[in-house]
């Protein structure tokens, strides 16, 4: 009898899912389903190109697959569909348009949405977030008709679209709650640089900020109260961070917080049922062994293929999420990549020299090594994630030498 796994999401993860099922050979029927009218897209752009562009990157560039990928893969794609409800003891996803579709494996690829500030004057026009394709179409529309803009929020999607918006020529001012940018993130030292680099721009970077509320005249916002004053802004930018989208699985009775709960083979507490992507909370060994939730490329795609080998193994309980973690960000002309998570550290060592704009930093959990931090190291960063998916540690003399080559400690 042919089996039916059924996606629900059609970011990175949810795409993912579907093409590594074909690549494992599955030959059951797979349904996607997105509630966006668009294919399947790249994310990352959206802060950075995309904006700039004002007559719109040809769509093919943004596709995650050309649209004739669906029809050679035999993969069902359902643009501009919503799910309403999900009955794992039928094991039925329900449409709101009312169709029901029985599944033998469901998949919940749902992502995040962004996190809003409770302040008033939210409801201003000009006062924005960015997470789909029709968010970033309305935001460089705005972006091309303003001059002042302010960021809320100082991490990867803040700083993206500072360097974005004064890319374009705009007056921008970056407001951070925190006392540092990327603070969750990086090493205060890489945050500093980055802070830095960014003023040097034109960038106004304000820390340990605390807004009151969006103020505007006629619907229309016209800055950012704080502690210290008005900001003038026709425009600002929301990035404070993302809520996983769990309401689906609470409604289906599965074990969430901070996220859809997992096992280390993407299983929720239904075993038929799995969770991947951003909206996923595993235990995460380079966390150790935290649950957490990471929202990254590299994470959408390696967890959508454990769950493809999963659903087609005979001997699931050795499949398991194990893999590196890594992230990048660009800004500007740097490019910062992390791969590791800085959890429990207690000392870091600098390779290279942070004056030449070229540097990574070494994180070590006491003679562990556990993260590394680059900018504009691309060498430093693959050594850097094959070294941890060895468990290979150099000595923090080794780390700091560039006399070493580590790329030799992989052959030892």
């Amino acid at each position: 009898m042919t089996k039916r796994v059924v996606i629900i999401g059609g970011g990175h993860a949810g795409c993912s899912c579907a093409k590594a099922l074909r690549h494992e050979q599955f030959n059951g029927e797979i349904v996607l389903i997105s509630n966006e009218s668009e294919l399947p897209y790249h994310r990352p752009p959206l802060s950075k190109s995309f904006i700039k562009d004002e007559t719109e990157m040809e769509f093919s560039k943004l596709s995650l697959q050309p649209e004739n990928f669906y029809e050679k893969y035999n993969i069902d794609l359902r643009l501009d569909t919503a799910v309403s409800e999900i009955d794992p003891d039928d094991q039925l996803v329900k449409l709101y348009h009312g169709d029901m579709l029985h599944y033998d494996y469901l998949v919940l690829a749902t992502g995040t949405r962004p996190r809003q500030l409770p302040l008033p004057g939210l409801e201003l026009d000009g006062v924005m977030s960015l997470r789909t394709l029709q968010d970033a179409r309305k935001l460089r529309l705005a972006m091309q008709k303003v001059q002042n803009t302010v960021i809320i929020g100082g991490g990867f999607i803040g700083l993206e679209l500072a360097s974005t918006a004064r890319a374009m020529s705009k007056n921008v001012t970056v407001l951070e709650h925190t006392p540092r940018v990327l603070g969750r993130s990086v090493a205060p030292l890489v945050s500093d640089y980055i802070a830095d680099m960014h003023r040097a721009n034109g960038i106004q970077i304000e820390t340990g900020v605390f807004i009151n509320e969006f103020v505007g005249e006629n619907g229309q916002v016209t800055g950012v109260k704080c502690q210290h004053g008005i900001v003038p802004a026709e425009l600002v930018l929301v990035g404070v961070g993302a809520i996983p989208n769990t309401e689906l699985a609470d409604q289906a009775g599965l074990q969430c917080e901070n996220g859809i709960v997992v096992n280390h083979s993407m299983q929720t507490n239904h075993a038929n049922i799995f969770a991947i992507g951003d909206c996923a909370n595993h235990q995460n060994a380079f966390a150790g062994e935290r649950r957490i939730r990471l929202e990254s490329v590299q994470n959408a795609n390696d967890q959508a293929l454990t769950v493809a080998k999963m659903i087609l193994s005979n001997n699931a309980e050795q499949i398991e999420y194990k893999s590196v973690p890594w992230f990048w960000t660009d800004q500007g002309d740097v490019r910062l990549q992390m791969t590791g998570l800085s959890f429990d550290t207690s000392d870091y060592v600098i390779r290279g020299d942070l004056k030449s704009g070229r540097f990574s930093v070494f994180h070590y959990a006491k003679d562990k090594l556990v993260a590394i931090d680059s900018v504009n190291q691309p060498v430093d960063h693959m050594v850097a994630r094959k070294l941890l998916e060895a468990g290979i540690t150099p000595s923090k003399i080794q780390a700091a030498d560039m006399n070493t080559n580590l790329k030799s400690l992989l052959a030892v």
